[in-house]
């Protein structure tokens, strides 16, 4: 297979290497800047307060609109998708956490795939210079998903990857060449159906997106106060993020568990009864969660979650 085709990097190389790491999809896209109504839109979202304390979505706006500001000579976006679906998971009336934070930190197993496909594409272009971003950077990692035709922008907001739903971890590849061509964004393809919206326990989601003031997913792990006495009562079974909008998406019932040893679910972490989460101390915390997303709400913050809902199921 040609990598590198009239000083252009071939596109079905690109999603080769891609596959053969574990990536579930890949797609590419000219880098350049976002589009204005795109733009328009995460403006109004942040103007309206539905950011609520994540303070960092408000900076870098002009990083944010174009990746060529975030790496100078950037030619080319690729972005990829990693199935996070776990195999198995709580039974259903048992304390939850999201599946994203079953296994290991994605931070770490994401951009350690996107480093080994950069070396690839290195092997075979070895002028190419890249960027990694997986979460922490500032790009616009749904838009670059759609705009590279990874899938489309559903109605709670997460990219829904076609016949797969959302159960996925996105990243990109910021590349100073061209490639010899692109994909084409998909058409939206939620039609008429509102089941995550629905779903939604604290009518977070609306026609004008994601409100993370009241979103049981920011509260649980983002926001450093107490749990509001009004969402606490919707957590159960719930406490650590909410999984329900995504779980609500018919797309998700074609998609199989993911391949990824590292997304397996960590040791332990299943066969907790209620009294156990509810007992549970920082050695244990960190016994079980080493290595793991999880620490990004901290043991403070978990049990924080935990009490809130053992408040909230008191008889009153």
């Amino acid at each position: 297979m040609e990598a590198n085709v009239s000083g252009m990097l071939s596109a079905i190389f690109v999603k080769a290497e891609a596959r053969r790491l574990g990536f579930s999809a890949c797609g590419l896209a000219p880098a350049g800047p976002v589009d204005p109504a795109h733009v328009a839109f995460f403006r109004d979202w942040l103007a309206r307060g539905c950011q609520a304390g994540m303070a960092y979505l408000e900076r870098h706006g002009d990083l944010r609109a174009d990746p060529r500001r975030l790496m100078d000579g950037c030619r080319t976006v690729v972005s990829v998708a990693l199935n996070y679906r776990p195999a198995e998971s709580a039974p259903d009336g048992c304390l939850q956490l999201s599946w994203y934070a079953y296994g290991k930190d994605y931070h770490d197993v994401v951009r350690a795939k996107l480093q080994s496909l950069l070396s690839a594409l290195q092997a075979v272009c070895p002028a190419l210079r890249g960027r990694a971003c997986c979460d922490t950077a500032p790009v616009l990692e749904r838009y670059w998903a759609w705009r590279c035709g990874v899938g489309w922008l559903g109605r709670h907001t997460q990219v829904v990857v076609p016949r797969a739903g959302s159960a996925f971890f996105l990243g990109e590849l910021l590349l100073d060449v061209p490639a010899d061509r692109y994909d084409v964004p998909p058409r939206e393809g939620c039609g008429s159906c509102m089941r995550c919206v629905e779903s939604c326990p604290t009518h977070a989601l609306s026609g004008q997106g994601l409100d993370a003031r009241r979103c049981l997913s920011y509260l649980t792990i983002e926001h450093k106060g107490e749990i509001p006495e009004e969402a606490a009562a919707k957590m159960f079974p719930y406490f650590y993020g909410c999984d329900r909008c995504l779980r609500a998406c018919p797309h998700l019932r074609f998609a199989p568990p993911a391949a990824e040893p590292a997304f397996s679910p960590l040791p332990g972490i299943l066969a907790l009864s209620e009294e156990d989460w509810l007992r549970l101390d920082v050695e244990q915390y960190r016994q079980l969660f080493r290595g793991s997303a999880v620490k990004r709400a901290k043991y403070e913050g978990l049990k924080r979650n935990l009490e809130a809902i053992r408040k909230s199921r008191e008889p009153r």
